[in-house]
């Protein structure tokens, strides 16, 4: 079992999208997502409430599953895929990629998390954008945002600031985090 699959047998981890997140889409025409990493598809479930025609992708199985089970509990349609995000190649059909806390840029894996992030932008089609929550601690926005101001095809459309609060039903404990939601077009 993967740790995301260990993670999963708390269904609804990560509880209900960020109302940050949530606020955002609804300003947007609904088109076509690509959410990778999705998990237990707390986001997927979202959007394909608003109309959007979601493609979620994660590499547990038992996330993709649980999102699959819930989406047929509300009569939602969406498209959930076990594979590895950092494989995935085909960003061009759609109109945006969520990647909700998918960047830490740790020392080990930064390079590999930069080399994907600019393999999205570059096979995004004109006008489609790409949304972003990352914690804000340490040095990842500052590193998120000079990789966005590399791609010279890029827009910042979107940079909001939120407080994420993770409650942890089992234990009770209950962390406060700094976020930023940013979304880029092309």
């Amino acid at each position: 079992m993967s740790d995301y699959n260990q993670y999963y047998l708390s269904k609804n981890l990560f509880g209900a999208p960020y109302p940050e997140l949530v606020s955002y889409f609804d300003t947007c025409k609904t088109g076509s997502v690509l959410d990778l990493g999705c998990g237990q598809g707390r986001d997927a479930l979202f959007l394909a409430d608003l109309g959007f025609k979601v493609t979620a992708v994660d590499n547990s199985k038992l996330g993709i599953a649980q999102m699959l089970d819930e989406s047929k509990r509300q009569g939602l349609e969406l498209k959930g895929l076990v594979a590895d995000i950092y494989e995935w190649d085909d960003f061009n059909s759609f109109d945006y990629v969520l990647l909700d806390s998918m960047f830490h840029f740790l020392k080990e894996d930064r390079a590999k998390e930069l080399a994907f992030i600019h393999k999205i932008f570059d096979g995004l089609k004109t006008n489609a954008a790409v949304v972003f929550c990352i914690p804000d601690n340490g040095d990842k926005v500052s590193i998120l945002e000079n990789a966005i101001a590399e791609n010279q095809k890029l827009v910042t459309i979107a940079k909001v600031p939120f407080i994420y609060t993770f409650n942890d039903d089992e234990t009770g404990q209950s962390t406060e985090m700094d976020y930023n939601l940013i979304s880029v077009q092309k």
